[in-house]
């Protein structure tokens, strides 16, 4: 199991202009945000002030991650970048001086 910091952003293009309608889709997509915190897979999520952006740090397997993010498609975009740890990058930094 890996850890991923996962960008995401709302496509506009499938963003209702109706204000009340807007906010329906905004309360949908935190409902499934919360329930991904509440599995425990998603430990962090926060959106960027004024933005239509924010970010995700997801503890799973590529597939756990991939089957949750389809839920948000298509919706969301996401950009996804694997971090390694202090102890992962300590580990390589050993190798090096092998």
């Amino acid at each position: 199991m890996g850890k991923y910091l996962v960008l995401w952003e709302v496509d506009w293009t499938k963003v209702p202009l109706n204000r009340k309608e807007r906010g329906m889709g905004w309360n949908g997509l935190l409902a499934l945000v919360k329930k991904d915190i509440e599995q425990g897979t998603q430990k962090d999520w926060g959106s960027f002030v004024g933005e239509t952006k924010g970010y995700g740090i997801i503890e799973a397997s590529e597939v756990e991650i991939a089957i949750q993010l389809q839920r948000y498609v298509p919706f969301v975009k996401f950009e996804i970048k694997a971090v390694a740890t202090v102890d992962q990058v300590q580990e390589v930094i050993d190798d090096l001086k092998k």
